[in-house]
């Protein structure tokens, strides 16, 4: 037996081994395409591409999900040719990531007019049309891709938008050149280097124990509730943050707090989105709504938040008129707040 627990306790550290090993490798490859150029050119050769125009992804349409389809550097070279334009153009590209057999992800945006390149826009309608797909807007398309695509996605276009909205250096007004993997862009004028930057953003889940409070923006769609959320201000921790958007918000103020996660967010310019579970203090609970921050907001029972995690996606309103409520879809953290505080409000009920 204790033969039989020894084979298997080193045959776990193998695989633990193994799996460190194969991140560790990933990562630090990553780190050296993103830091030398000259290490980036061979995988920019033999890479994959995602194809972008005005910052909107090319996907295809499978069943009832989008698919992100990849391009060689070859079909990128021919649909560049036909359309009249130089090879050049794909030192525009930007590193997105690569795969565990090290094979590195660009994405390259047809669509914008970099002050580095050669090229103008490519037009839209008869690239889709050679490509078998369409450029759609990132925002609609994100809940419908797969979780490694909708990241990918997220990155490539976080990165892209980037590097069209600095091409210019903030102190000498000079043109800024990006490095080969777009990790960052330099003056030559003064040598400045700028690095690609994510705004924190805290979303929190508040609860009074047994209710959990939802609140909706006018830009929200129609009946979709979800946590409050706000940027960080300068000199702000992310505790600070949070009770302060909390009471911005919808007057209450924070008793304790709970780390949840953490996701990055593309819209509306990046984000790091740092989600928490906050509870108010006992009998401290009447909201009042920041009609300038918020459309409304209220406090929703288990039950009524519960059956909104069960139902699949936007409804129509009823015959009486009213639209029942529903939530931010899974790969959104906002469903994953309100799913862990259903959960434990659920584990709690039950007998001991």
């Amino acid at each position: 037996m204790s033969l039989y627990c020894g084979i298997a306790f080193k045959r776990k550290l193998f695989w633990c081994y193994r799996l460190l090993s194969t991140y560790v490798t990933k990562t630090r490859y990553l780190f050296e395409l993103k830091e030398d150029d000259d290490a980036c050119k061979k995988p920019q050769q033999t890479g994959a591409f995602y194809l972008f125009h005005g910052l909107a992804p090319l996907l295809q349409t499978s069943a009832h999900q989008y698919l992100a389809p990849q391009h060689s550097l070859f079909e990128l070279e021919r649909l560049l040719g036909k359309f009249g334009q130089d090879a050049q153009r794909i030192e525009d590209s930007v590193l997105i990531g690569c795969s565990e057999q090290q094979e590195a992800w660009f994405a390259l945006d047809l669509g914008l007019d970099n002050s580095s390149s050669i090229s103008a826009s490519l037009p839209k309608p008869e690239m889709e049309t050679e490509l078998k797909g369409s450029f759609i807007e990132l925002r609609k398309a994100l809940f419908q891709l797969s979780a490694k695509d909708a990241s990918l996605l997220s990155t490539a276009q976080a990165l892209l938008r980037w590097h069209d909205a600095h091409q210019f250096c903030s102190r000498s007004g000079q043109p800024t050149k990006k490095n080969l993997a777009g990790s960052k862009r330099v003056c030559p004028s003064n040598n400045i280097i700028y690095y690609p930057q994510v705004a924190p953003v805290v979303i929190t889940l508040v609860s009074d124990g047994t209710r959990c409070l939802l609140a909706r923006q006018s830009s929200f769609p129609k009946g979709m509730y979800s946590a409050l959320a706000g940027f960080c201000d300068i000199g702000e921790s992310v505790e600070e943050t949070v009770r302060r958007e909390v009471a911005e918000e919808v007057g209450l103020e924070v008793e304790s707090l709970q780390y949840c996660a953490s996701q990055h967010w593309p819209f509306p310019n990046s984000s790091l989105m740092i989600a928490y579970h906050a509870t108010v203090k006992p009998g401290q609970t009447e909201i009042q709504v920041n009609l300038r921050e918020l459309e409304t907001a209220a406090w929703f029972s288990h039950h009524e938040v519960a059956t909104a995690l069960k139902r699949k996606g936007p409804y129509t309103q009823q015959q009486n008129g009213t639209l029942p409520f529903w939530l931010p879809p899974k790969l959104a953290i906002s469903h994953q707040l309100i799913k862990e505080w259903v959960e434990k409000q659920t584990s709690s009920s039950l007998p001991a």
